[in-house]
């Protein structure tokens, strides 16, 4: 078998690097998220441009560092596996020999049984030892592999998330860290897994081939020595060149990844803005330097395996034509030479196949030097630093001491120039001041989130920076303006404020929240998830949470950023209550706009770019009128004027009192009408204003509906797609496989040719001299020619493939974000569709179906033309002795179908479950500031360790399976060998064939099975590609209900911006149990504005979301211009709306393409100027370093909100709409910018319907119409001069309170 065993190597080789995936038949190694090694994104943070990966890379043994002792004892027994196993191949071309003397050498045909039986019984013990210690090899070493990978991972996470804050404003993004997770954790894995295990077996054979070649004939051995050299460089060149074009693919695909996470994450402003064709457009463009690193890839990796080929069959012509004249001259038997050989082939070419193993060594030490550099990474500010010191309690002074900062993502942006503030304990101290002028900064640095350039921030007198960091942010409770929550249960965002908290102190927090009634009435109570980023709860809901998450912590200072900036009157009333319950003997810093909400502050303190202008408290301020307090005052004043002159003078308390008793009535029915523009609660909750307890019967029936949910989303997850299908998707290729296919039938039939030529050469070996000499040269010659041919047809192939494969992928990966930016919006609501998971669908995904057509169909191909032109050949020789072969052969032949089914099964559940894990990395890393303000660090690895216990049980489980299935092949292909030469023996003896026959069918059927078993070495992959292939479908074969990329529908010459709501009925579809609107009438006429209120939750923004088609009402229906919105071309309905919502959403890039975003990125420069003009945005713009060209971050995060909120009026500008959506546009402004923002919007409004959703009724007195909804429908209508007169009426009683809620 030497030469099978070549064969297998060569073989074996070829799939290594077809696949690239290392799947030959051991390397069943799945790679556990599902993601292809292809994927990871390698980027060295894209500022040091793209470096070439070599340069950065890790000490191989450094990968082991995290190992513990369970993992040195499998790594010791993988080991001695893997050296055992190594030694099987020379043993094996030692027996080899000896059976070839059996036959050749044997006196007369009767002794020839005897001898070649000898032979096959030491066949049988050389299979018993492989078998027992190639399981040992892969198993270990798989499950040490998935255990250290683990490790890594988990303390990836831990140094991420210790980080300070000012890396994640410079180094990285949550993209980048989710990809490092899932990505390169599998490269590292693979570097460290059962790759090292075969490299060791490699090494072990290459030693032990030429020990065996030595001892046998030293002198043949070292003519053969001449040709590994070649061999050598030319494997090591192959595999240098592919790792580098390996990671420029990844660097390539990394610019689409980011693409896709901005796009899905903020969906809506996508959609609104019909932004989808450029998204679409932006993402094609990045894919194809994607595709043509990966075309260059395949050509490489075809070039250099026709050379190694090349090098090696002129190896064996070498080895004949020399052995033979050693035959004559030197005595040696044919045995001898062939063995010989073998072994130097064996030996050698071991070398070569370990190239797969350097490649993914390499790529895994490239991918370790990142992720060790963050693991290594000494933070300035550590949240793990157990130093510092600790006191009992803290007073809670604060103190400011000659500033000076500035962000660490624009140094030149100096914020605070020598700030001081001192703050005494107990007190409560508001700060006020224009959008940027550096509020919140001083919120960020009592957290030490950052740490000042110079002078010192102190805490009780001592600098914050001697404390212990964990201790002092226990001590400090934060509530920020937009709160963020995870993608859990309420119960645990609430958990966050404290370790191990009890039930009961989780509902006392939320009680003193005012959160326990609205929560109640959710559906599973506290135990309701919240969606990405809290997407479910109204803006009131979210911040009660984060309020309730702050008071468990019980802290001594209370840091408020705007808690109550996005919400409306009533929540406003209900969550400032809250607050001021919790402030007492508290020391507080408050950073408010509204400055009504900090009038009973202690201390005020009025900061203007940068410094105090002036401090004190609201009456000492308002005693000097030209102060910058009373200034900032008379602005709000001029937007409120009407919120006290509340008609005829009523007794003030009469009003206050009426205006209690129906806060009581509305707060009860708010929490039972429903909570938010996406909330649950319960059908019945309209006929009932009484306290029932509404929430009974729901709960009853709850379960049953997610039951059904779940098996309905997995039967379609199971969907079986076609090959067919896939292949028609390839079908513009047609004539790229046409070509490839030949090649590959040339690469098939040269194999089962060179078994005919190797029998000849054994035949001739024992030929009289003269003959021998002339049929070794004419042999030799044939090889010769043989390498020329695989010279041409492996690249011809390869290259072929690649770029059917490319294409395949950038097409799937294209058609599939296409689609998914074409969802109707309520699909984004699904857990399952987040920006996160859709992210790794699509790099994944996509790579893995190409291994499936590309790859495989190449294999396939050639191996079928393998397999026929070997039984033919067989056949053709000795048709009994081919039978008796053959009946043996399928053993082999199901226990690679054996191994294959074993893995199939788990292929979808560990992607899924790491899917899950990085979605509690991607959550964790994308609010490390709330993390990090609670200390949840430790919470969240845990989170993360638990979803990550199942996939990596279950891949030591598959690395076991694989181990049994490796061993019993290598068990069972020994074994055959032993039964066919001993039957060939008897055959020979009853003299119905000659020797030379039993090798020819011998090697043909040992081609044959090669192609056989490389086929089923595959199999993993195909597996995993068709669960990667039923994913994708099932995204192209979902029908959006609402189409944006429908073109039909249609569109008017001129809009005049009539809209009606007609009895319209809707509830959200991820929440079916909440009505949102019931019969909801409402017509606005073109031109005017309508402004539409209510409290939290009561579906004001519901209304606009309708209006854009986000979704589509139960009944009833929505008119434009006269005409059902349905009716018209999606498109244009969207383009002549101009949306500007609550937390704009900007993309990570310059201010002048969020701009013009809005004009779907055509909008001229003057266009963009104008706009932002009108919105009051240019001046700002202007006074940045970079002006337009400035980028706005990750979300928009380096502009402050009014900032962003102005980029985004621009953006809304540009479009020129007919129809202004303002979904309360101003509410997190602060007086100075919401004055301009105002401004700008009044100038905007003219002759454009105008809707507007506003909490703070100062902004809509002047509307056309005010519209008051309340449980799901409208209750009172009119301007605001008429609904302030109705005595009791809904509008009139959230005006008192708002102006109470302000006095």
């Amino acid at each position: 078998m030497g030469a099978e065993g070549e064969k297998m190597n060569i073989e074996l080789a070829d799939a290594v690097r077809a696949n690239d995936i290392g799947s030959c038949s051991n390397s069943v190694v799945e790679v556990p998220s599902g993601k292809p090694a292809k994927v990871p994104d390698r980027r060295d943070s894209e500022k040091n441009g793209k470096q070439d990966d070599g340069k950065y890379a890790v000490p191989f043994y450094k990968l082991f560092a995290f190992a513990d002792s369970t993992d040195i004892i499998l790594m010791v027994l993988g080991t001695a596996g893997a050296v055992a196993n190594g030694l099987a191949l020379p043993l094996m071309t030692v027996l080899f020999g000896d059976l070839v003397d059996s036959f050749g050498g044997a006196a007369d045909v009767h002794d020839v049984v005897h001898r070649v039986s000898k032979v096959a019984l030491e066949f049988v013990y050389l299979a018993i030892g492989t078998g027992v210690a190639s399981f040992f090899q892969v198993t270990c070493w798989m499950a040490t592999g998935e255990r250290q990978a683990a490790q890594i991972r988990n303390l990836y996470l831990k140094t991420i998330l210790r980080q300070d804050i000012a890396f994640f404003d410079k180094e990285t993004n949550t993209g980048e860290v989710v990809e490092r997770m899932s990505g390169d954790t599998v490269l590292i894995q693979d570097a460290m897994g059962e790759k090292v295990g075969k490299f060791i077996q490699l090494t072990a054979t290459f030693i032990g081939g030429f020990v065996v070649a030595f001892v046998q004939g030293w002198l043949l051995t070292l003519v053969m020595l001449a040709t590994i050299p070649p061999l050598v460089v030319a494997g090591g060149v192959m595999s240098t060149v592919v790792s580098k074009m390996a990671s420029r693919g990844q660097a390539a695909y990394a610019e689409a990844a980011v693409v896709v996470e901005q796009t899905i994450g903020s969906i809506r402003t996508v959609a609104s803005f019909t932004g989808e064709k450029h998204a679409v457009n932006k993402y094609s463009e990045s894919l194809k330097s994607a595709y043509s690193s990966g075309v260059q890839e395949g050509l490489a990796a075809g070039l250099g395996l026709g050379t190694v080929m090349l090098f090696l069959f002129s190896g064996y012509s070498l080895g004949i034509w020399y052995g033979s004249k050693l035959i004559l001259g030197k005595g040696y038997t044919g045995a001898d030479v062939i063995n010989v050989i073998f072994a130097v082939l064996t030996g050698s070419f071991s070398l070569g196949q370990a190239s797969p193993c350097m490649t993914a060594f390499a790529a895994g030490q490239a991918a370790a030097y990142k992720m060790f550099q963050t693991i290594n990474r000494k933070p300035e500010i550590d949240a793990y630093d157990a130093r510092g010191k600790k006191p009992d309690d803290i007073q809670g002074d604060i103190e400011f001491r000659d500033v000076h900062f500035s962000y660490p993502a624009r140094p030149d942006e100096q914020i605070f120039r020598g700030f001081s503030l001192f703050i005494e304990n107990g007190m409560t101290v508001a700060l006020v001041g224009e959008s940027g002028s550096g509020k919140s900064t001083v919120i960020s640095l009592v957290e030490r989130f950052y740490d000042p350039q110079a002078g010192e921030v102190l805490i009780d007198g001592i600098n914050i920076k001697e404390y212990q960091l964990r201790w002092l942010r226990g001590k400090i409770g934060l509530v920020s303006q937009e709160p963020v929550l995870f993608a859990s249960s309420i119960r645990d965002n609430i958990a966050y404020g404290k370790d191990n908290a009890t039930i009961e102190e989780i509902r006392a927090a939320a009680e003193l929240a005012n959160a326990a009634k609205f929560i109640d009435k959710m559906p599973q109570g506290i135990d309701t998830m919240v969606g990405e980023h809290g997407t479910q709860l109204s803006g009131g809901q979210k911040q009660r949470i984060a309020i309730a998450r702050a008071i468990l912590k019980n802290p001594r200072i209370l840091l408020l950023d705007e808690a109550t900036s996005a919400l409306d009157a009533e929540s406003e009333h209900i969550v400032q209550e809250a607050l001021d319950r919790v402030m007492t003997n508290r020391t507080t810093v408050v950073v408010a706009h509204r400055l009504s909400t900090v009038r009973n502050a202690d201390t005020i303190a009025v900061i203007h770019r940068g410094s105090i202008v002036e401090k004190g408290s609201h009456s000492e301020l308002l005693k000097d009128p030209d102060g910058a307090y009373c200034q900032l005052i008379r602005l709000q004043e001029m937007n409120k004027e009407s919120d006290n002159t509340m008609g005829p003078d009523h007794d003030k308390s009469d009003i206050w009192d009426s205006g209690r008793r129906s806060s009581k009535k509305l707060s009860f029915t708010q929490s039972i009408s429903r909570g938010s523009s996406k909330e649950q609660t319960s059908h019945h909750s309209f006929q009932m204003t009484l306290g029932m307890p509404v929430g009974t019967d729901i709960q009853a029936n709850t379960p049953e509906r997610t039951d059904i949910l779940d098996t309905e989303v997995s039967a379609q997850e199971r969907k079986e797609v076609p090959l067919r299908r896939l292949a028609y998707l390839n079908k513009p290729e047609l004539p790229v496989f046409v070509l490839g296919s030949i090649a590959a039938v040339v690469n098939g039939v040269i194999f089962p040719i060179f078994a005919i030529i190797l029998s000849n050469v054994i035949n001739s070996f024992y030929q009289p001299p003269h003959k021998l000499k002339k049929d070794s040269n004419f042999w030799s010659l044939m090889f010769l020619v043989f390498g020329v041919v695989s010279l041409f047809a492996l690249p011809a192939r390869s290259y072929f493939f690649a770029v059917a494969g490319c294409k395949l992928i950038r097409r799937i990966r294209l058609m599939t974000f296409e689609k998914v930016v074409n969802m109707e919006i309520e699909w984004f609501d699904e857990p399952e569709n987040s920006s996160g998971a859709i992210g790794a669908r699509l790099s994944a995904d996509a790579a893995t179906v190409r291994s499936l057509v590309g790859d495989a169909l190449a294999l396939i191909v050639q191996n079928t033309a393998t397999l026929v032109s070997g039984l033919l050949i067989a056949f053709l020789a000795n048709w009994q002795l081919s039978l008796i072969i053959l009946a043996l052969i399928p053993l082999i032949g199901l226990n690679g179908y054996i191994q294959m089914k074993f893995i199939t099964g788990f292929s979808a559940d560990a992607k899924m479950m790491y899917e899950e894990a990085s979605q509690v990395a991607n959550d964790a890393v994308g609010s490390i500031r709330t993390v990090a303000s609670f200390s949840a660090e430790e919470k969240v690895i845990e989170l993360y360790k638990a979803k990550c216990e199942g996939p990596m049980r279950t891949g030591i489980r598959q690395g076991i399976i694989s181990g049994i299935g490796f061993g019993v092949s290598f068990f069972m292909l020994f074994c055959v060998y032993a039964t066919s030469f001993y039957a060939g023996a008897r055959l020979v003896e009853d003299g119905k064939t000659t020797f030379g026959e039993v090798f020819k069918v011998f090697f043909a059927l040992a081609m044959a099975a090669v192609g056989i078993s490389q086929s089923s070495s595959i199999a993993p992959d195909s597996s995993k590609a068709r669960s990667a292939t039923a994913s994708v479908f099932a995204i192209l074969d979902r029908k959006p209900k609402i189409d944006p990329s429908d073109a039909s529908g249609m569109s008017l010459e001129t809009v005049k911006g009539n809209i009606e709501f007609q009895h319209v009925s809707f509830r959200y579809p991820t929440r079916p149990d909440v009505q949102i609107f019931q019969d909801l009438c409402l017509a606005i006429r073109a031109g005017k504005t309508v402004a539409i209120v209510g409290e939290s939750g009561c579906g004001k923004s519901t209304a606009i979301s309708l209006l854009q088609r986000f979704y589509d009402p139960d009944m009833g229906q929505i008119l434009l211009d006269g005409i059902e919105i349905q009716r018209f071309q999606l498109r244009w309905l969207r383009q002549q709306m101009g949306l500007v919502s609550q937390e704009p959403s900007l993309f990570n890039d310059t201010i002048r393409a969020n701009i013009a975003y809005g004009k779907e990125g055509r909008a001229t420069e003057a266009e963009i100027v104008a706009a932002a003009d009108l919105a009051n945005a240019h001046k700002f713009i202007s006074g940045l370093q970079k002006g337009y060209d400035t980028l706005v971050g990750e979300r928009g995060i380096q502009l402050s909100g009014g900032q962003k909120q102005r980029v985004a009026i621009a953006r809304a500008i540009v479009k020129d709409p007919k129809i202004l959506l303002l979904d309360e546009a101003t509410s997190a402004l602060d007086a100075e910018s919401e004055r301009i923002v105002q401004d700008a919007l009044d100038r905007v409004m003219v002759n454009r319907t105008t809707i507007v959703i506003a909490h703070r009724l100062s902004t809509i007195r002047g509307a056309d119409m005010i519209a008051v909804v309340k449980h799901g429908a409208i209750i009172e209508k009119g301007r605001h001069e008429m609904l302030i007169n109705i005595k009791d009426g809904a509008y009139a009683s959230l005006v008192a309170l708002h102006s109470r809620a302000s006095s």
